[in-house]
């Protein structure tokens, strides 16, 4: 395992606060609409998520109308998650592919309308890892499971750096593509202009000389 030294250490405590997010988040859903929260994901990596609709009255058991159908679906359309009018739920999946990944939730209609507040935390990569079992399977202290973290977390760093140089490439490479298009899409139009002008001179020197104008 690598440890950081004492010079490293201020930088590498940086990257991780650089790196940590907050992952949970809430949102209103109208009744008859849907709402969809979108994650750009790397491929294999472990994401877990898990949802709730918040009780808009505490105290008091929610009411039946509260209740969402929920999917979860990668950037090419594959399932990966689906609840039929739910409360709440959770759940945990590996991907398979690289991109972003829809949770997508879905209030029914009801008169009167109403409005339904959801809390999604959706984690994903290293945050997304049970270090509660990992302390309780590995029997580690507290500061070597510190480590581990702080491992993992530079490890994830430097995956997803080599992920977004592949997706840089890919933007490159499509605007090199899309650049040799409109290049030739402009020397094309030009052509036509020249084209469409050279008929016009004709017919208009054509019609001229039929009228013995010129």
């Amino acid at each position: 395992m690598m440890i950081p030294t004492n010079k490293s250490l201020p930088m590498f405590l940086i990257l991780m606060f650089l790196w940590t997010k907050v992952n949970s988040v809430q949102f209103e859903v109208s009744s008859g609409h849907t709402k969809c929260i979108a994650e750009d994901i790397k491929s294999h990596s472990m994401t877990v998520g898990k949802y709730h609709i918040v009780n808009p009255n505490q105290g008091h058991p929610l009411p039946d109308s509260h209740k969402v159908t929920v999917r979860v679906t990668s950037t090419h359309g594959n399932t990966y998650h689906y609840a039929d009018n739910v409360p709440e739920g959770h759940f945990a999946f590996e991907t398979a592919e690289a991109g972003d990944y829809m949770a997508c939730f879905y209030a029914a209609d009801h008169k009167p309308p109403i409005s339904l507040t959801i809390d999604l935390d959706w984690k994903s990569g290293v945050a997304a890892k049970d270090w509660t079992n990992v302390a309780k399977k590995g029997s580690v202290d507290l500061m070597e499971l510190e480590l581990k973290k702080m491992y993992e977390h530079v490890q994830n760093i430097h995956d997803e750096m080599f992920y977004l140089r592949e997706r840089e490439e890919e933007m490159q490479e499509l605007n090199r593509s899309t650049n040799s298009k409109m290049a030739w899409m402009t020397g094309l139009s030009i052509f036509v202009c020249l084209s469409v002008a050279g008929l016009q001179l004709w017919h208009l020197k054509t019609f001229f000389e039929k009228k013995k104008l010129i």
